[in-house]
């Protein structure tokens, strides 16, 4: 059967340039790749030809080659291989450099671990999530809290290792001690982890009695966690060395704390900022005067209202806002207006606000009449000099 066009294998036009070619590459190998397809051979097929369309088309000299000559470049010792095919001399452990470059060691490195990447001795335990919810009051104050921490931890009857105290640890037969093996015909060998001893090159014979073996058990830990002033919504705060314990004395993983900040009854939080929608009365906003302002330390703020003050005005107090967790001038608190229309009001108030009301011209509601005389000209556009609607 003829070999297929190097190009056509890898999905890619000839002009194609390095990036792409090597995008193209990775999605391939990684969709074909023994380790994701075993016992595939129709996939370890697809694999093999992958790898060589990339290893000629990747070289400038053998992609020239190839561009004039197609696969005759590289038979009967044409363009410089000597007879032994499109990876010269080194054949698959050329191949294996390619992959470890394009991949950096995944799936364990290739041609006899020249390199290493297959994982070998205790895992490193899982990174564990926390979630915690606070009050924005917290978030301004900063906090110290003491949380309880489920985890999977090392044993102490067995030191973590999983074996019955007393009792050693058996080299693995199958890896003899390395904590990999190798897999693989032809040019292609894949190095794996050893799936009898996990890559620990060892494995427990005699099982502790209070973790079965896996040198882990349950254990709930009581931790002390420092919130700082100005956290936001979302952030995280790691503690090294907190979360799970290593299978069979592997190192931690790590606790990620989550801040989550309750909603506020008052403000509205936007980075450092805050924000507060405030009441005034009519009369106030009509005559101008002040109201008070809370503010997120406990304390009280004055705004000076202008007179003719509208809904929708914002006043902005400067520094009055959240401090920032990595230092520098708090942030500013937003106060937004909205006038209050009076409720309940007696037959002697409505008296008044009906004279009110009758004394008033143009120059008191500028909107209002603004906004009539913009209605007005859009209900004439509508209606024809007959009289009849435009359609």
């Amino acid at each position: 059967m003829s070999k297929r066009d190097y190009y056509e294998v890898l999905g890619v036009q000839k002009g194609v340039d390095e990036k792409a070619l090597k995008s193209a590459y990775r999605k391939l190998a990684m969709q074909y790749h023994p380790d994701r397809n075993p016992g595939d051979a129709e996939a370890e097929a697809h694999f093999k030809e992958v790898g060589e369309a990339y290893a000629v088309l990747s070289d400038p000299d053998k992609r020239a080659a190839y561009d004039r000559m197609g696969h005759a470049a590289f038979e009967n010792g044409m363009g410089g291989g000597g007879g032994q095919g499109p990876f010269g001399a080194g054949g698959a452990a050329d191949f294996a450099d390619i992959f470890e470059q394009v991949f950096g060691g995944a799936f364990g490195g290739m041609g006899g671990g020249r390199r290493g990447g297959a994982r070998t001795g205790p895992a490193r335990g899982s990174d564990l999530r926390y979630d915690m919810e606070i009050s924005l009051k917290d978030a301004f104050d900063g906090k110290s809290a003491t949380i309880d921490v489920p985890a999977n931890l090392s044993c102490d009857r067995c030191d973590g290792d999983g074996a019955e105290p007393g009792t050693p640890l058996e080299t693995c037969g199958q890896c003899s001690g390395s904590g990999v093996v190798t897999g693989g015909n032809g040019m292609f060998r894949i190095r794996q982890t050893c799936p009898r001893c996990g890559g620990q090159g060892k494995y427990v014979k005699t099982p502790c009695q209070s973790c079965d073996g896996t040198g882990r058990v349950r254990k709930t830990r009581t931790l002390n966690v420092d919130i700082p002033a100005g956290i936001e919504d979302g952030m995280r705060i790691r503690l090294a060395g907190e979360g799970e314990g290593g299978l069979r004395g592997g190192p931690r993983g790590d606790l990620y704390i989550f801040v989550h900040i309750a909603p506020h009854d008052l403000f509205e939080r936007d980075g450092p900022n805050l924000y507060c929608r405030a009441p005034v009365p009519m009369v106030t906003a009509a005559l101008g005067g002040s109201i008070c302002a809370p503010v997120i330390d406990g304390g009280r703020a004055e705004l000076k209202i202008p007179d003719g003050a509208q809904t929708g005005k914002r006043m902005r107090l400067k520094g009055k806002g959240m401090p920032r967790v990595r230092g520098g001038p708090r942030g500013d608190m937003i106060v937004e207006l909205f006038v209050e229309t009076p409720r309940n009001l007696t037959e002697r108030q409505k008296e008044l606000l009906r004279e009110f009301c009758e004394l008033s011209g143009k120059n008191c509601n500028p909107d209002s009449d603004g906004f009539l005389g913009k209605a007005k000209r859009f209900w004439d556009d509508l209606t024809s000099e007959d009289g009849r609607p435009n359609v």
